[in-house]
């Protein structure tokens, strides 16, 4: 048990995944705002672009809304909406149209019922689960004693590793429809399209950055589980 203590040697196991993670949060802020200031030449505005997106595609039933903060853009499968930061909204840059189209291909994706979608939303409620309280059934599996508690709470934990492979899927082939997007409708020219990609890549590799580090965390508990009696 007292490998649950302290720093134990797994937790040189996290080291990659630190050093992975904080170089995807750097590359994206980096990235984005470098994009986010080079104004595109057709000068349409991200809510203005995605909704002819949406409109062409058969989507007039999911509805462009503004949301607060800063790159919290999204797709709402159960309303329908694509929810656009402010400061994307009203923005023609063409950081703001690469990840408005991105978010136009999860609307893509739940209208034709794209697998990995569907399996990730099953994940959700495990997934938040897993998240909250796998370490609190963990560390009170070790406080008393009680290895089923334990067992219950790496499986828990497991689940939210499972919904962040599941994510990785999703998140690419969004990415790729939104290119497909930009470059068939013309919204982008030749020059900005790799712009937009770079964004996007940048924006992917913090969901490798996360599946890496649930992955290994989860090693690192099982590790320690199977060490507990040694």
């Amino acid at each position: 048990m007292p490998m649950f203590y302290g720093m134990d040697p797994t937790w040189i196991l996290l080291i990659p995944a630190i050093l992975l993670s904080l170089y995807a949060q750097i590359k994206v802020k980096n990235t984005y705002n470098k994009f986010a200031r080079v104004s595109t030449r057709a000068g349409i505005p991200a809510h203005h672009m995605v909704r002819q997106m949406l409109d062409m595609n058969g989507l007039q039933n999911v509805t462009v809304v503004p949301v607060g903060g800063k790159l919290t853009d999204h797709y709402d499968p159960k309303k329908k909406e694509l929810r656009l930061s402010q400061e994307n909204y009203n923005s023609s840059s063409v950081a703001a149209l690469g990840v408005a189209a991105h978010e136009c291909g999860h609307a893509l994706q739940d209208a034709e019922g794209y697998a990995p979608l569907r399996i990730r939303s099953s994940l959700v409620p495990v997934a938040n689960f897993g998240s909250n309280f796998s370490w609190i059934l963990i560390l009170a599996g070790v406080l008393f004693s009680f290895d089923k508690l334990i067992s219950l709470g790496i499986i828990f934990f497991a689940a939210a590793v499972v919904f962040q492979l599941v994510t990785l899927p999703v998140e690419f082939n969004a990415s790729s429809r939104a290119m497909a997007a930009l470059e068939g409708a013309s919204f982008l020219n030749s020059q900005e399209l790799p712009q937009a990609k770079k964004v996007l890549n940048a924006a992917a590799l913090t969901y490798v950055a996360a599946a890496f580090t649930a992955i290994l965390q989860l090693l690192r508990l099982i590790l320690l589980y199977g060490r507990r009696d040694k």
